[in-house]
């Protein structure tokens, strides 16, 4: 199931023009598994300057920084989450697998309600 664009999402509002969602949650996913913001950008299909708005975002909602980053050059640069980071991801995740368990039979009901589903089954 594609994170982006699954049948169940969960945006989570924490507080005033605080939330994380299915977007951001990929965001961090992506960082933790390529160790950097613009590859992770690209795969989203969105811009570097947008990925890294996102990341400071984030940083600034926690009381701890979730992504930590260095510049790129010579050494190279990169990015990684921090204990905070891998905490609040996990902690989103298991919010939404719960949510998507407890939820499953409510869902199947809504779906067959739905009008191209009466048209599948003749009623």
């Amino acid at each position: 199931m594609s994170r982006l664009h699954p049948e169940f999402f969960l945006r989570l509002y924490l507080g005033e023009g605080e939330m994380i969602g299915p977007g951001k949650a990929a965001l961090l996913e992506g960082i933790a598994r390529t160790g950097s913001i613009s590859a992770v950008g690209r795969e989203m299909g969105m811009s570097y300057k947008r990925a890294w708005m996102l990341v400071e975002t984030m940083n600034a909602m926690f009381a701890k920084p979730l992504v930590t980053s260095a510049r790129g050059g010579a050494g190279g640069g990169g990015a990684a989450l921090t204990e905070t980071g891998q905490a609040v991801l996990a902690l989103y995740r298991q919010i939404e697998e719960s949510s998507i368990a407890l939820n499953a039979d409510r869902i199947a009901r809504l779906k067959g309600l739905l009008a191209s589903r009466g048209a599948e089954t003749g009623t």
